[in-house]
């Protein structure tokens, strides 16, 4: 496989201040798979009613597909099928499992499970984007930007689009303050523009949430943002752009919100909180994973971890380690030759970051 040509280093002195937290309001392009299910749009609209720390300059729609399930989920209805079915090896076959069970239980095939393709799923989201727009009552004008309507094929063939012309041009714009880059899906649009524009490395600041600790043994093959574009994802962090990485197994998890808060604090909040309990009460996920009730169930707000970060870090702890890149099994390795370090979440304020949330609903519906 090709790599792209070398990126320019940034001195160490520049890395630091640009991994240090924000202490102020922050210049921020959202990067996003809006529509794959229904955590973005609960961090979006977030990001919109925090205009005193977040500078929204653009958002950019993400591509996203789950066809990627489609033969681990087949095999798992072979094997209930043959009623020969082995114990699960790991959680994500036991999800495999467990989806396969509910279908058959619902009658359904799985062969008729329906799996977006990367262009409509981008389109979804370019579409899901502007919808929360508009339930937040906000102007999207000049601010929303179709992106790659494929992933990349090689680190070396970025995909051009509307949205990675726009991220240059902001990054490339003059100014004392990085932009930060939110990335809450695949990272295809800032891969790529990165590959197209390596004069940005030094000038942005990218968060993304996907995978596992670093400390972790496991591969990250459970990880929907980092599986989809592999080779976007392994220029992340071997380019060198300042990275602020966000596990979303263990920590992104733990912030899991139930139907009766969604009752108590959502719903009734102006059109963005009957917007959000709408979505919520119809998950796409659960149509498509067969799941049909909310009877002890709680479902993860994964993406709202980096908007929480760039709101108050002390809610999201985070230290300095070094860079890893993955190996051939999408495993936590370390990088040979120098060391860049980056900033990497180790705990979370699950509390507090929903008070807040809760409390910025509650004041727009007045």
């Amino acid at each position: 496989m090709s790599a792209p040509a070398p990126f320019p280093k940034i001195p160490p002195q520049r890395r630091a201040r640009l991994l240090d937290p924000p202490t102020g309001p922050v210049r921020v392009v959202i990067d996003t798979d809006t529509a794959n299910e229904i955590d973005d749009q609960f961090a979006l609209m977030w990001a919109l009613q925090s205009p005193d720390r977040i500078r929204i300059e653009a958002v950019l729609a993400e591509p996203y597909s789950f066809a990627h399930h489609r033969p681990e989920l087949l095999a798992a209805a072979a094997r209930l099928e043959s009623q020969d079915e082995p114990e699960p090896e790991n959680a994500a076959i036991d999800a495999f499992s467990g989806w396969a069970r509910r279908l058959a239980e619902a009658g359904r095939d799985v062969r008729d499970v329906e799996f977006v393709d990367p262009p409509e799923g981008m389109e979804r989201s370019y579409s899901e984007i502007l919808r929360v727009y508009d339930r937040a009552g906000a102007d999207p004008d000049g601010l929303v930007f179709r992106g790659a309507a494929r992933y990349m094929p090689a680190p070396d063939e970025p995909v051009d689009s509307p949205a990675v012309r726009r991220l240059i041009e902001l990054a490339l714009e003059p100014s004392d303050d990085p932009l930060y880059v939110v990335a809450i899906g695949c990272v295809t649009n800032v891969a790529s523009a990165i590959v197209l524009e390596p004069a940005i490395i030094d000038r942005i600041v990218v968060l993304w949430t996907s995978g596992y600790p670093t400390w972790s043994p496991r591969s990250n093959t459970d990880s929907l943002n980092l599986v989809q574009d592999v080779p976007a994802s392994r220029i992340l962090f071997e380019s060198g752009v300042p990275l602020i990485y966000f596990p979303g197994y263990y920590i992104g998890a733990q912030l899991r919100l139930s139907l009766p808060e969604m009752e108590r604090w959502v719903q009734g909040r102006g059109p963005a909180g009957d917007f959000l309990h709408e979505l919520y009460t119809n998950n796409p996920l659960h149509e498509q994973r067969a799941i049909d009730d909310h009877f002890g169930r709680t479902w993860v707000m994964w993406d709202m971890i980096t908007i929480a970060w760039l709101i108050e870090p002390a809610w999201v702890p985070t230290g300095l380690v070094p860079t890893p890149t993955l190996d051939s099994e999408l495993r936590w390795i370390p990088q040979e030759g120098e060391q860049r370090l980056m900033r990497e979440a180790h705990g979370i304020d699950r509390d507090a970051i929903f008070r807040d949330f809760f409390r910025k609903l509650d004041a727009g519906a007045r």
